[in-house]
């Protein structure tokens, strides 16, 4: 049985999509113990970076003015790993089945598991910051400059929340779907999150160099903080743009291949 399909126009989209976004941020406040992890374990990384290792790392200014942009990153990447597991959830728990028999676009439950995403990590940024400022980040940022940072990371954070979403799909199970978005949490620390990457190994740091996530925190970093950026914006940029793409593709076309049965 086919996914049904409700051809009245763009409105019943916006409808279908709305009602799928009300339920998976319902979901979200109902999972408290997800809510408060994705928003705890960035903390407690910052406060381990930042007293911890802060000392023994040189990076030529403050320590927690450089490790701020990464651990903002670090968020993303488990706010998308609860979404993989969420999406996966939905696809093995006969969610889908009762969708199948209703005229809903197909669509509309990974744009209300993405959304969810986005809101998640809009909190868990929000917390992260105003931490790291009680902890003596100082940011000289502009309003502008403030606003380009944020829509930069709302663009990845839309990017990785689809990339994950399309990893629920084909997960086998909510476990399984935890394991394949690993890579999401560890890759920040294969970047310029944590230390320069010219203190890196030589094959690491051509890793470091040719990944998106050290454009995006070279670009958050010189936004908020004033470092130099030169070409790591429109690097960040393509990044982000092509990654949302591919990820929205991706996502979209196993979700209507594995609900097409």
């Amino acid at each position: 049985m086919s996914v049904a399909v409700n051809h009245g126009g763009i409105g019943n989209a916006i409808s279908d999509s709305l009602t799928m976004i009300g339920r998976c941020n319902r979901l979200s406040r109902r999972n408290l113990d997800t809510l408060i992890m994705s928003i705890v374990l960035p903390l407690l990384m910052m406060a381990l970076f930042v007293y911890v290792f802060g000392g023994a790392i040189n990076t030529g200014t403050a320590y927690i003015n450089y490790v701020v942009p990464g651990i903002i990153l670090l968020c993303t990447g488990y706010g998308a790993a609860s979404t993989a597991m969420a999406v996966a959830d939905d696809m093995h728990s006969g969610m889908i089945d009762r969708l199948r028999s209703l005229p809903i676009r197909s669509f509309a439950l990974l744009t209300g598991h993405v959304t969810a995403s986005v809101t998640r990590n809009a909190m868990s940024t929000t917390v992260v910051i105003g931490a790291a400022i009680a902890m003596a980040f100082r940011p000289n940022g502009t309003f502008g400059e403030w606003l380009l940072a944020a829509g930069l990371l709302l663009l990845y954070v839309l990017a990785l929340s689809w990339l994950a979403a399309g990893l629920g799909v084909i997960a086998g199970s909510v476990e399984s779907a935890s394991v394949l978005s690993f890579f999401m949490l560890f890759l920040p620390y294969l970047s310029s999150a944590f230390v320069p990457t010219h203190t890196m190994p030589s094959l690491l740091h051509a890793v470091s160099q040719h990944q998106p996530i050290t454009p995006i925190i070279e670009t958050t970093r010189g936004l908020l903080t004033g470092t130099p950026i030169g070409n790591q914006g429109w690097i960040a940029l393509a990044w982000s743009i092509g990654l949302l793409l591919a990820s929205f593709t991706f996502a979209t076309w196993l979700y209507r291949s594995r609900t097409r049965k």
